[in-house]
């Protein structure tokens, strides 16, 4: 008879206590990844040919069980249900979103950091994990604003000033620059107490204007859309700018929604820019927006949650001139840092600042304390400055300044590729490591330069078929993994087509794997050689005619 696990104070206090043996299933698997992770992500993160649907009937329980299970037990569930199932984010041949293999120091850092289980909130429950992210703050600080030894000096542990905020991720770090700015705004003036106290609509009586909007290009991130959603803004409020053929936002658009705003009574009261949007890897021009805020006498605030690394390469960081002028800036240290999920961060350029969102309790947050809590929007929140920090140390500014020109060169030469192919078609360059493209087989491509616009929106619809049909093959066989998105690339008078998109920041990805994934993609299209036939016939009817 199979022994069951029991519910009694002695065994749950094994649980806290006692590790897992060695030869067990869990202390197996930790020293496979302990040897060999990239081995063991090689071997065992390779999602299998389960639908959706299929997994989530090894999910559909809501019974909290009434027993325990053994951890070998639930260990053999992890592997099978779940390992098996999960998408290998570290492979080469996933060039298709924002993530990547990570250095092998993060997995036992990782769980250093856990067995801690400091809580950044205040300095009772995370001693010099306080002071740590401090340092790891101002290190990036002075990485975007490059200000003297004395600023630092003054600045890094005083109790009344922040050089930013660690967050879940850049969500969370754009909408409390948003926070930030509106509170600035909205600040206490005379015998108004200010927008923490009075709430949205006593803000515009007193500033005498019919709403607060954000400015922002329409290639701009969804959050945030969710941050002047959460601050009572209204998304309405959030104007995408048209963007220019270079898909940055486009400056006479931007002049002319300014002067609609204020024939409209309303304020300005952040304008945004991208330092590496997340469809194209783009940057806008940073600078003329500073200018432009300048004026506005509105925040500036640059989401660089992808792009911001760029500035440890001597040879690239120029693409993001202007953002040392910004208000606030965000960045992502489990994009480009190469730090586990969860490592967000929001730069202020005036360590001030944050004095318009300091929350404070008595049993916590006191004021005049140095937790950290007081400027964050989120409370409880783990250590993940220590992983940040490692990056930091142990790749250091050299080091990460080889990995940025490497993704940006391995992306101009796969662009090279992509322009020699005679069946793909290049739709957005890089600028950073970030590109777009399709499968537009040499006669069409031949066949649409002499259509009429009506003509080439038909076939644009008959290739969006194709460019979906191969990208969810190449991602169900398994072997390379490219996303796909919606552009309206100005070859097209804006016409909406889909494309691939690939993201090239795994310094594991080889040119050969890159050529692969063309050539994987070629024998798709045989494949789904049906699926060409009705653009033959449309193309040749347009030769009849």
């Amino acid at each position: 008879m199979t022994e069951q696990a029991k519910a009694n104070l002695e065994n749950l206090y094994r649980i806290f206590t006692v590790p897992e043996a060695p030869d067990s299933t869990l202390g197996r698997i930790d020293q496979a990844l302990t040897a060999d992770l990239a081995g063991f992500l090689q071997q065992h993160i390779v999602a299998t040919g389960c639908s959706l649907e299929e997994i989530e009937r090894d999910f559909s329980s809501t019974q909290i069980p009434e027993e325990p299970t053994f951890v070998s037990d639930y260990t053999e569930f992890v592997k099978n249900k779940l390992v098996a199932q999960s998408v290998h984010t570290a492979s080469p041949g996933f060039v298709g979103h924002m993530t990547s293999a990570m250095p092998y120091f993060m997995l036992p850092l990782s769980r250093i950091l856990i067995a801690l289980n400091q809580n950044t909130v205040k300095v009772e429950t995370s001693k010099a994990f306080t002071p740590l992210e401090r340092q790891v703050l101002a290190m990036l600080h002075r990485l975007v604003f490059a200000q003297d030894d004395a600023f630092y000096q003054r600045y890094i542990h005083d109790s009344r000033c922040a050089l930013g905020a660690f967050c879940s991720g850049g969500t969370i770090a754009n909408t409390t620059a948003l926070w930030l700015a509106r509170n600035r705004l909205c600040k206490p003036d005379g015998m108004f107490r200010g927008i923490a106290q009075e709430g949205l609509l006593r803000a515009l009586q007193h500033l005498r204007c019919e709403g607060l909007v954000v400015l922002a290009s329409r290639r701009a991130h969804y959050s945030l859309a969710k941050g002047v959603d959460l601050l009572g803004l209204g998304r309405d409020n959030l104007i995408p700018v048209e963007t220019d053929e270079n898909n940055r936002i486009d400056l006479r658009s931007l002049r002319q929604h300014c002067q609609r705003l204020q024939d409209e009574n309303k304020r300005v009261l952040a304008l945004v820019g991208i330092a590496g949007t997340t469809e194209t890897g783009t940057v806008d021009p940073l600078d003329a927006l500073a200018d432009l805020a300048a004026e506005l006498e509105c925040h500036f605030h640059v989401d660089a949650a992808w792009g911001g690394p760029t500035l440890f390469s001597q040879t690239h960081r120029g693409l993001l001139k202007g953002i040392e002028r910004a208000d606030s800036v965000t960045i992502d240290a489990h994009k480009q840092l190469y730090a586990p999920m969860g490592a967000g961060m929001v730069l202020f350029r005036d360590p001030r600042a944050v004095s318009a969102i300091e929350h404070h309790a008595a049993y916590i947050l006191r004021p005049g304390s140095k937790d950290l809590g007081t400027h964050t929007l989120e409370g409880s929140r783990p250590g993940k400055a220590l992983l940040v920090h490692a990056g930091l140390s142990i790749i250091g500014r050299k080091g990460y300044e080889l990995l940025i020109d490497q993704g940006i060169e391995r992306a101009r030469h796969f662009a090279d590729c992509i322009r020699a192919h005679p069946d793909f078609e290049l739709v957005t360059a890089p600028e950073l490591n970030i590109l777009t493209y399709r499968y537009n087989p040499a006669w069409s491509q031949q066949a649409m330069a002499q259509a009429s616009q009506e003509q080439r929106r038909a076939a644009n619809v008959l290739l969006d078929q194709l460019t979906v049909t191969i990208q969810k093959a190449q991602r169900e066989a398994g072997n390379t993994f490219v996303s796909r998105t919606r552009l309206e690339p100005a070859q097209y008078q804006g016409d909406s087509i889909t494309v691939f998109r690939v993201v090239l920041a795994n310094p594991l990805t080889t040119d050969a794997l890159l050529e692969a994934v063309l050539a994987e993609q070629c024998g798709w299209a045989r494949r789904f050689a049906e699926l060409l036939a009705p653009l033959q016939a449309l193309q040749a009817g347009w030769r009849q005619a």
